[in-house]
């Protein structure tokens, strides 16, 4: 929440999606655009010091979150053994398990990424550095272990445990090449030592920790403005995907960017008209991806089709940019982040920065493409 009526929360829910072509006028009839949908339940809330601007899940353990908030440290906390909490006025705030320090100024809002395989966790900050962490560090001197090896406690055991205060963790490195705010941090998916981010000095950089701290490619002005976002393609990691204030995604190739030129792009995707806050790739299709902007559109995109869309007569009135083949435009304002749920091919949730419209918070939406968007309509029948 924003609006100070009610305390900033971090609220833990479970959502039963509806299963593909079922959803019937029983479940469409319970959808009220105003009102909480009855497929999400509230599990757990803690109350989080400072807005919650982005959320990110350890891989190696579901149970342990980073936040990262307005200060210019990260969170982490512990779910399972997180007491549950009631958001009232006054209420006092809960206490993360472990802070991770090393910014030396406030932490932007979106920059934080979680390691697939090693528990190491990066920021981006308004220092101009991206600090990088190890969660072993935080699991042996929390013995957070338990979280982790399930080692004989059960979750309401560890969830009447409360802790006193936090403990903090110093960084494993901080690196220095960027000479504006961080916007995005991203780990390549196939190693523990590789990542990249992108700032508002337009830069795209890459860093590997056995060349130590300094960026080991440097890309200037990777595109023509300020640079929000970046994601890393898990089926090919040659590909890179940065969106930008110039309300464009550009495709690049890492094995073609190399210091000291302006780099030229697979491909430019233009379809956004205001500037793009989020991209990731899609889990299950190497070619395709989303893009989200502040003009509340969710576009999704497939490198495949770029050159290759139909010209239906209804395309030659209004044609659509290469590559893209469907836009979600469910929110009222700017979405700030989304994300493919893996287990349901092409599933996506998306959240919204809503405030004004809604008197505080943001809004959650849950949806799915049509199937008739990305398979042939002769197999569609046949299924």
């Amino acid at each position: 929440m924003t609006d100070g009526s009610m305390p900033n929360t971090l609220i833990i829910a479970n959502c039963k999606v509806v299963k593909p072509r079922v959803a019937a006028a029983e479940h469409t009839s319970q959808f009220n655009e105003e009102a909480r949908s009855p497929f999400v339940k509230k599990g757990k809330t803690l109350i989080h010091p400072g807005e919650v601007n982005r959320i990110r899940e350890l891989p190696q353990c579901n149970n342990i979150v980073a936040t990262h908030t307005d200060s210019p440290d990260v969170l982490i906390w512990d779910l399972a053994a997180q007491p549950n909490r009631h958001p009232v006025i006054g209420a006092s705030e809960s206490i993360p398990d472990v802070i991770l320090t090393g910014h030396t100024e406030n932490a932007t809002e979106f920059a934080l990424a979680m390691c697939p395989a090693e528990p190491f966790v990066i920021s981006g900050g308004r220092d101009n550095n991206v600090v990088l962490w190890s969660m072993q560090d935080a699991l042996i001197s929390l013995s957070m272990q338990d979280a982790i090896s399930s080692m004989g406690l059960s979750n309401s055991e560890r969830s009447s445990f409360t802790r006193k205060e936090s403990v903090k963790i110093a960084p494993r490195g901080i690196f220095k090449g960027h000479d504006a705010a961080v916007e995005d941090v991203q780990f390549c998916p196939s190693s523990a030592v590789e990542f990249c981010s992108v700032g508002d000095d337009s830069c795209l950089i890459f860093w590997d920790l056995r060349s130590g701290n300094a960026p080991s490619v440097k890309v200037e002005r990777a595109q023509q403005a300020d640079l929000h976002c970046v994601d890393w393609n898990a089926h090919d990691t040659n590909l890179i995907l940065t969106g930008s204030a110039d309300n464009s995604v550009y495709m690049f190739d890492r094995r073609n960017l190399t210091a000291g030129w302006v780099p030229s792009p697979i491909h430019k995707f233009e379809g956004h008209t205001a500037p793009i806050l989020s991209i990731q790739w899609c889990p299950n299709r190497a070619s395709v991806f989303g893009s989200a902007a502040e003009d509340g559109i969710l576009n999704i995109w497939d490198y495949d089709k770029v050159g290759n869309n139909k010209k239906t007569e209804r395309a030659k009135a209004r044609p659509a940019p290469p590559g893209l083949f469907f836009q979600h435009g469910g929110h009222r304002d700017k979405i700030v982040d989304f994300h493919w749920n893996p287990a349901e091919p092409w599933t996506i949730a998306s959240i919204s920065d809503d405030v004004a419209s809604t008197g505080g918070g943001g809004t959650l939406q849950i949806w799915r493409i049509s199937d008739l968007i990305y398979r042939p309509e002769e197999e569609v029948i046949v299924s």
